[in-house]
């Protein structure tokens, strides 16, 4: 995939929580935008020509033993600079300033005061009124703070704890932030990030959905030439815009198959072959292979084993249906760029493995096709902007996100037919108030049941009863990686719960999941 059309900024990670919400942030101001380790080599990110640079925040002090270091290159480029958070210290540490230990850590919001309000970086800073009572908070993190200010540069901003929240040596370009201009939390954040990448660097906004999909279709044709490829439809949001994006570009060149594990929640097989193959004419193959895996799954209740029987089974079948098809040159993907974000990041020795992720396996390295992947730069909420200007129905694109190994780590335990229609219908109820309170998209970004491997006594009519537990699990989160518990109204808890134990057969309790993350994850297997 190519970007020379647009100019470029290049985020330096630094090992932040926050980092990618750095490039989400200057994609949202129109603007390309990389991701790459501090360490990653001169040649690969010059060859990018940027027009500036992002340093990220991290967890070390400067003067850690082996702490990340500012790279030669950042400042012999003569580039616009700004660092956040360890990235202001490391541009004040190397340029003669002075970093020190803070006698009182900062964490949390803090009142921004600006010392200079014409300066480009606060361009357009609203200040606090009425309307808008915390416009002027930030967030901060830090324990280390800059004490003494290098040559050059002059304070732009201050808060109690912090007289030098943000700075700049203006001449040079280089400009400093304390705080986090990337969180939610930093209201006019983006305005920050938006005016370093326009007012200092002076980059375009030609970074669009229009313009993306026009440059995607020329680099597919390119591609492809005359050739056919396949493509693995899950019925997500990630394969499916992939799908729609590569068959506005050759057409009957791709072909789709779709393995319908009958692992997808209510309704969702059936809707991905109306869609695929009948709203947008697309060549689908649709297998079903629910039995295959039933088989395969019987008696399983680990988690991890039940994600590797799912994706190598996916694999098998996948092989099986494509050798049918004939000549095949190339496999489509709907990689995504975090996904390329923490490939790149498994060798990493720092790294935890938390869980196997979320998606189906990738395929067999000897599988002779080359790979077409033309959503590999784009974050979640992209993909979702091209989808929609692609023409794909909400439903879709809208969709909530679902793990790989679908309703199979919902259903903690023994995998059943009877149990994952237990399970599906009682999702189905959730999401269904959930919708019609309309609080689907903005009040809860990932909502669904789960069916516990537990039994409680209950009482129905006059009879006493042994039955399963669903516990409900809806959050609220921005990136996803961290998010807490949605508080859903109480009455519409009530009526989820009241229609499970009438309407599914063998559920007599309902609970919620109060659990944020951290400590929890997401999903529970």
């Amino acid at each position: 995939m190519t970007t020379s059309n647009h100019d470029t900024i290049v985020v330096l990670d630094y090992g932040s929580q926050y980092s990618q919400l750095i490039a989400r942030r200057v994609r949202e101001a129109n603007v390309f935008c990389e991701l790459f380790s501090w360490s990653t080599p001169a040649e690969t990110i010059l060859a990018l020509k940027p027009r500036g640079f992002i340093l990220s925040g991290g967890p070390n002090s400067v003067y850690d033993h082996g702490a990340p270091t500012l790279p030669d290159y950042v400042l012999a480029s003569g580039l616009p600079v700004l660092g956040i958070c360890y990235g202001m210290q490391l541009l004040a540490h190397g340029r003669g300033g002075r970093v020190a230990s803070s006698l009182k850590r900062e964490y949390g919001p803090a009142t921004l005061q600006i010392n200079e309000p014409d300066n480009p970086l606060f361009k357009d800073w609203r200040l606090e009124s009425d309307a808008e009572p915390n416009s002027q908070q930030v967030w901060m993190s830090h324990g280390d703070k800059v004490e003494h200010l290098p040559p050059g540069f002059r304070p732009l901003a201050h808060t109690d704890n912090s007289p030098f929240a943000a700075a700049a040596d203006v001449d040079r370009r280089y400009y400093a932030v304390q705080f986090h201009p990337e969180v939610v939390h930093t209201p006019q954040g983006r305005l920050v990030l938006s005016n370093f990448v326009h007012h200092v660097c002076g980059c375009a906004s030609d970074w669009t959905p229009a313009n993306f999909i026009e440059e995607q279709v020329t680099a597919v044709r390119e591609q492809v030439g005359n050739g056919r490829v396949v493509l693995g439809l899950s019925g997500g949001v990630d394969s499916a815009v992939a799908a729609a994006l590569i068959h506005k570009a050759i057409g009957s060149q791709l072909v789709c198959i779709f393995v319908d594990h009958g692992l997808l929640r209510q309704g969702e097989a059936a809707q991905v072959v109306a869609t695929f193959q009948r709203e947008q004419g697309m060549k689908l193959v649709a297998v079903n292979a629910v039995e295959e895996y039933l088989e395969s799954l019987a008696g399983i209740t680990d988690p991890e084993q039940k994600r590797r029987i799912i994706g190598e089974k996916f694999v098998r079948i996948f092989e099986r249906e494509a050798n049918k098809l004939g000549q095949i040159d190339f496999l489509a993907q709907g990689t995504i760029y975090p996904d390329v974000i923490e490939s790149a990041g498994k060798d990493k020795k720092d790294a935890h493995v938390i869980k196997t992720h979320h998606n189906v396996g990738g395929l067999p390295e000897d599988m002779d096709f080359e790979l077409v992947e033309p959503l590999r730069l784009l974050f979640k909420d992209e993909v979702r902007q091209i989808g929609t200007a692609l023409g794909l129905p909400d439903s879709l694109v809208w969709r909530q996100p679902f793990p790989g190994p679908g309703l199979a780590i919902r259903c903690l335990g023994e995998i059943t037919w009877e149990r994952l229609e237990r399970l599906r219908l009682a999702d189905d109820i959730f999401v269904s108030e959930l919708r019609q309170a309309n609080m689907l998209r903005q009040d809860t970004q990932q909502s669904f049941a789960v069916l516990l491997p537990v039994k409680s006594v209950g009482v129905m009519g006059d009879g006493r009863t042994y039955q399963e537990v669903i516990a409900l699990r809806a959050v609220t989160t921005e990136d996803f990686m961290t998010a807490d518990w949605a508080r859903l109204p109480y009455d519409l808890l009530a009526r989820v719960s009241r229609r499970i134990v009438n309407e599914v057969e063998g559920v007599n309790r309902v609970v919620l999941d109060i659990t944020s993350k951290p400590p929890g994850t997401i999903e529970w297997e």
